[in-house]
Formats: C-alpha cells, structure tokens, sequence
C-alpha cells in the first residue's frame, strides 16, 4: 500500500507540474501577440532605412560614414550578447551563448575579446569564462527605443574612442513560434555599400547628400540594435511557448504511464488480498 500512496503523490505532483506549464504556454502565447506584431511592423522601416543609408552612400566618393566607418585592424572586439533575463525557454539561451564561444574560438582566437550582455541568463554565464565588461539586465523591464539608443550611443562612442576595432552583436533571429536561428552581425563599423552602382534618378537633397548620410548612420545603428533585441524578445517568448507546450505533453504522457501502473499495482494488491481470504477460508474448512 506504500507503493501505491507514492504513486498517488507522483500523480499528483504531475497534474500541478502541468497546470504551472499549460499557465506559462499560455502566458508566452500573449506575450509573444505582440512582441511579434512589434518586431514584424518595426521590420520593414529598418529595411527601408538601411536601403536608403547603402543607395545614398553608393552615390558618394570616397568615405561618407566619418569615424563610424573606418575600417581598422582588428585587434580589440566587443561582442554584444543579447539573452533572456529567464529561463525555462528550451535552447534560446544556450545556443547564442555557443554561437558567441565559437564565434570567439573562430575568428578571434589571440585577440581582445570583451563582452556587453543583455540579459541575465547570457551575464551568469558568460561572466565564468570571458571578460563581461557592461550588464544591461533592465532594458526588458522598459523596452523602449529610446533606452534602447542609450545603449547604442555608449557602444558608438567606445568605437569612436578607438577602444574597440569591431563591434558585433549576437542574438536569436525570430522566424516563427517554433524557429529561431542564432545571427551574428557586424555592428560597428559600418560595412561599405553593395555595388558601385550610382542612383540614376535625379534628386534635389536639402541639406547635401553627406550631410543626411552622417545624420542617418546614427540612427539607422540604433534601429539596428533595438530591430536585434525586438527580435530576440519575440524569439524568448515563442521559444518559451513552444518548451511549455513540449512540457506539458510530456507531463501527460508521464502521467498517463503512472495512471497504468498504478492500476496494475492495486489489480495485484487487490488479487493479493482475495487469495489470502480464500486460503483463510480453506483453512478454516479442513
């Protein structure tokens, strides 16, 4: 009878595990309504600006980015890890926190490598085995453009400084609930335009075409890292969902396994009782 009280605990103890994962599935599917209504609106906006930075900087001789587009030898990089500040999201976090060892391992084996997180899970890590110089847990508590342009204007101004050569962010890219795939992109400095194709439409530009050039790289660097982070957002929730959803499948299979057993379990306790009855009763008789 022990045996089939744990058992009864162990089911028990499931049918909560699952109402705490259906809860959560349920709670990231929300979540993950707008994070991706969010990124999917956000997208075509910082397309189109980059569209118009790389024609615009196409029609221009020479060096039209200033000091965020001097192309040095890379000696000293700063990677941006962007994570979760949770877990219990399947392999989100771990598979850019590989992709950012390897990408060390890699490319910049020997060389200055410093880390900026952005998110906690990524700083628990990370912290162990590299060199975390900045930690920036809260920006998901107020994910907001302009916070986010905080951090963007702290990482130009280090590249402009000259304290680092090349900078690059890491992150989850979302492609659907169920998708996500681990980019890495260069951030700083700018990559020089596609083609050596110059615009044929005759425009008037007021102020010059250098002038809106060197007014849009700012902005289009930190439309490029909000674009990295909206998109690891909705990446965390559908990974989130999709985890949960595993969960509690899992949970149910369990369960049902347990529900089996502990059926065979009383069926024999129960025949176990019968036979001493009945060998009780022929006792008596003879």
């Amino acid at each position: 009878m022990a045996n089939l009280k744990e058992i009864r605990n162990r089911i028990a103890s499931i049918g909560s595990t699952m109402q705490i994962t259906r809860a959560m599935k349920m709670v990231s599917a929300a979540k993950l309504k707008k994070a991706q209504d969010a990124i999917t609106q956000m997208r075509p906006y910082s397309n189109k600006l980059s569209e118009l930075l790389q024609s615009l900087s196409a029609s221009l001789e020479g060096e039209v980015g200033g000091v965020y587009s001097q192309q040095r030898e890379v000696s000293k990089i700063l990677l941006v890890v962007i994570t979760s500040n949770r877990g219990l999201c399947g392999a989100f976090n771990s598979s850019v926190i590989k992709g950012s060892m390897a990408n060390i391992e890699e490319n910049y084996k020997g060389k200055q490598v410093d880390i900026i997180t952005i998110g906690k899970k990524g700083n628990d890590i990370l912290s162990k085995k590299l060199n975390v110089v900045d930690n920036h847990n809260k920006i998901f508590d107020d994910l907001t453009f302009d916070n986010v342009a905080l951090i963007a204007t702290q990482l130009m101004n280090l590249f402009a400084e000259g304290k680092y050569d090349k900078i690059e962010i890491v992150y989850n890219h979302f492609k659907n609930a169920a998708t996500q795939i681990t980019l890495i992109e260069q951030f700083l400095p700018i990559l020089p335009p596609k083609g050596s194709s110059k615009t044929t439409s005759d425009y008037i530009f007021e102020p010059s075409m250098q002038e809106i050039v060197l007014e849009l790289i700012p902005k289009s660097l930190k439309t490029q890292l909000y674009k990295s982070i909206r998109d690891s957002y909705a990446s965390e929730h559908g990974a989130r969902m999709t985890a949960m959803h595993k969960a509690t499948d899992n949970a149910t299979e369990l369960r049902e396994d347990l529900k089996l057993t502990y059926n065979k379990a009383r069926q024999a306790s129960i025949t176990g009782e019968i036979l001493e009855i009945v060998g009780g009763a022929e006792a008596l008789n003879n």
